[in-house]
Formats: structure tokens, sequence, C-alpha cells
């Protein structure tokens, strides 16, 4: 039997528990050990490493513990500041600090201008104050910093987002649970909340850098484009969820053939029928059985262009590709939107483009610019 992956608890719950540190320290009670109750009812035990005097207050450093959830701020300092307002009536105000981003896009869950502090860890510190103090508001300030945060933030889509200098302090409930893939999925969907704040009824899915990259290079809006990763079932289905009524598919074809087959979860250990796919619809436009088995036994789809091109037939099929590719997205949501689709090439080479592809670049100016 398998060992039972570990919980963690989240850069919010670390901060609460930061908070919570610091009062105790104040009451001359023990603080090196902090109970906390989750938003979920979970109870979290979060050791403290310091208190210390700073310019800010009394600041708690807590190191972040993901359990076995691969988070990149696993086992990075959290310091949490707490200043005392005047007066007896008073809200929580949140800073930030040292490598806590700011938001400078709409869409997210935080006003522009606010620090990147999302409502649930701002509900948890809420939460374990007035536990701590009777009181449902208390005047303080609390200043959130995660030092380290200002490089990792560059491996994260927080650039994307909107949201700049650093991190965001995150979590739901305040416990991180292993489960790595499906958290991964939902912080791709903010994206979308964001190109459809900036004006943008319609959007560009890229599910990689090569498509993003080319592109930008052919003047596409930037702000409307949306990294699907490998998730592109799923982020069809929430757009779908959010009233977006025309998608393009803008990528690689060694991605895109995938949606053609009807694959929607496009990571290479899950399926990989792109040289199956290509060779049925080459044999479908008149491709000698020869040519067939050199499109399988190509090592790539680039390989499996160049077959196409010695048998004349790549823009037959990869026009194909593009329209298959769009058809299958649409059945996949069952009509709720309309898809278009643009295949390009390692180069940046246009591949296939299908008529709601084109359509929608001509509402934005463009002009197809290929790079080779």
């Amino acid at each position: 039997m398998a060992d039972e992956l570990r919980s963690g608890y989240t850069t919010g719950a670390c901060a609460a528990a930061g908070v919570k540190a610091v009062l105790l320290y104040e009451a001359g009670l023990e603080w090196e050990n902090v109970e906390l109750t989750a938003l979920d009812g979970t109870k979290l035990i979060i050791p403290v490493q310091a208190v210390r005097e700073t310019d800010r207050g009394l600041e708690a450093e807590v190191i972040k513990f993901s359990g076995d959830d691969p988070d990149i701020t696993n086992g990075v300092s959290v310091f949490t500041a707490v200043r005392h307002l005047p007066g007896e009536q008073g809200e929580i105000i949140f800073k930030a600090g040292e490598g806590i981003g700011r938001v400078t896009k709409p869409g997210l869950s935080v006003a522009v201008g606010e620090p990147s502090i999302n409502p649930g860890p701002r509900q948890l510190i809420r939460q374990t104050v007035a536990e701590l103090s009777g009181r449902e508001e208390l005047p303080l300030e609390v200043t959130i910093s995660i030092p380290d945060g200002v490089e990792l933030a560059r491996q994260t889509l927080n650039p994307v987002l909107g949201v700049e200098g650093g991190l965001s302090v995150i979590g739901t409930t305040g416990v991180l649970r292993p489960m790595s893939e499906e958290g991964f999925k939902n912080s791709l969907v903010p994206q979308i909340d964001v190109a459809r704040a900036a004006g943008f009824a319609d959007l560009i899915f890229v599910p990689g850098k090569i498509g993003e990259r080319i592109a930008v290079r052919w003047q596409l809006p930037r702000e409307a484009m949306v990294q699907t990763s490998n998730f592109i079932g799923f982020m069809l289905e929430a757009a779908a969820k959010r009233d977006v009524k025309r998608i393009m598919l803008f990528g690689h074809i060694g991605k895109l053939v995938k949606v053609a087959a009807g694959v929607f979860y496009t990571h290479n250990r899950i399926a990989d029928a792109r040289l199956e796919t290509m060779s049925a619809y080459a044999a479908a436009a008149g491709m000698s059985t020869q040519g067939v088995q050199q499109l399988l036994a190509s090592n790539t789809t680039e390989d499996a262009l160049a077959v196409l091109t010695a048998y004349n037939l790549r823009q037959t099929v990869c026009q194909r590709l593009a329209q298959q590719a769009s058809m299958r997205a649409e059945r996949y949501l069952f009509q709720k939107v309309q898809v278009g689709t643009v295949l390009v090439s390692l180069t940046g080479e246009l591949l296939g483009m299908d008529d709601m592809a084109a359509q929608m670049g001509r509402a934005w100016g463009w002009e197809v610019q290929d790079e080779t």
C-alpha cells in the first residue's frame, strides 16, 4: 500500500500564523508553535522560527511547508510584521513587503493597486485575530514579505496576470493538499478573467511558448493570449463557463494536431497520436502506402512535415488538420463557443489556418507574417 501523501500549509496560513505569533508574543504567551483553524475547519500546527522587532512593528518568520506538493515556495521564509494602529476601532490593513506583488490589471480577485494578498489569506488572518482577541475587527497593519518572491515570481503566471513585483499570497483554506496538477490547472484560469476585464471578447489560446512567441511577432494582441499548457480541454470549458464566444487556438502543430484527433489533455505521457493523425489525413488526401510508412517512421512532427512536403501534400493536410481541430473543439464544448485554429512550425511558418481563425485575425487587423 502506498504511503499517504502529506499535506502542508499555504503562504496565507504562514502569514496568519505569523500574525498570531506576534499577538501571543505581545501577551507574554508561548508563540513557538501556533495552532490555526483553517477556513475548512482543519486544525494546523505551524512552527514559528522567530519573532523580532523591526521598523514595521513586531515581525514573525515562518518557513513554508508544502507537504508532498511540489510547490516552488516550499522552504522559503514568510515574514509577517504587525503594527497596531491608533484608536480602538478599525480594520486590518494589508501591505505588500519585499517580494509580494501588486495587482496592476483588473479581473483578479483583488482590486488594481492592492497588494496581491488573496481573499482567502485575508479572511484567515481576520479569523485568527478574532479568535485570539474576541473582537471581529482590530486596527492593525499587517505587512507580508517573502524576500525570495521577486525571483520566484518569474516562474509563475504573475507577469501575465498583471501582478508585478513578486509573488501572490494565496490559498483557499490555508491547507495545501498534494494535488499539484489540479492546483496548476486552476492557476491558469485567472488569465481568462484578466483578458476579459481588459475588454477582449475573443481570446487566443496558446498551449506553449512557441505559439505565444510567434503570435506576438505576428502582432496578435498579447493581452488576449491565454496559456493553456497541456490542459486545452479544461481551459476551453473554463472559457465557455465565462461566456467567451470565440477562441483562436494558436500553436505548434505538434500540440494542436492532437486536438484534431480529439485529444484535449495533450501531455505526451497521456496521449501521443501525432504521427498517426497526420498519416491518416495524408492517406485520405491520396498519399501512397510508402509515404504513409515514412510519416509513421518520422521522429517528430517537423520530420513528418518534410515528408508531406516531398509528396506535395503539406498545405492540404495541414489545412485539413486546422479545420478538424476547430471542429473537434467546438464539438467538445457542445457548440457553445466558436473556435478557429492556426498551426505553425518551429520556425514560425504558417502551416494551416481555418476560416474562423482568419476571421478573428482580420478583426484584430492581423496580417500573417511567416518568419521563414
